[in-house]
């Protein structure tokens, strides 16, 4: 993680531990967890809207339709490769 061991966090830690104290740690804690939820969630509907705007244009559907087509025939070469 970062290049960071395991005494890097004890002294990142007890040094927050310092600055902010026992009682603020909790809240910042889950202040941070709660942001990290909220990135992620804004990517995936970015992510999922990204593929409906794509889905939605013309020929799409029949392009992704050939191109798994043309990875099954491929997957069926490599299966009776390894049976020979």
């Amino acid at each position: 993680m970062f290049g960071l061991g395991t005494p890097e966090l004890l002294i990142i830690l007890a040094i927050a531990f310092f600055i902010f104290g026992g009682k603020k740690l909790p809240e910042i804690g889950a202040g941070l967890g709660k942001a990290i939820t909220s990135f992620k969630s804004g990517l995936r509907d970015v992510e999922d809207s990204g593929k409906e705007m794509i889905n939605d244009l013309p020929g799409v559907k029949e392009v992704t339709e050939v191109r798994d087509t043309v990875e099954q025939v491929k997957n069926l070469g490599k299966v009776e490769n390894i049976l020979k």
